[in-house]
């Protein structure tokens, strides 16, 4: 799974430690779901996808093998 976290975060001017304070997930689980070492449970891709008000597909995006 690839994901477009950090450059919608950038795009928004939000730190890596603001996001993490609204979802209320610490700042590490940013840096790890930016880099695709740690994929977001259900739950929190809603929630970042709410934070941006952008569909959780735009954000999240699932790679050939994983269809």
């Amino acid at each position: 799974m690839k994901n477009n976290l950090k450059k919608l975060r950038e795009s928004n001017n939000i730190s890596q430690e603001k996001l993490a304070q609204v979802l209320n997930v610490s700042r590490q689980t940013i840096i790890s779901i930016e880099k695709n070492k740690y994929k977001a449970s259900l739950t929190l891709a809603l929630k970042i996808a709410k934070e941006f008000s952008t569909p959780v597909e735009e954000i999240f995006l699932l790679e050939k093998e994983e269809e």
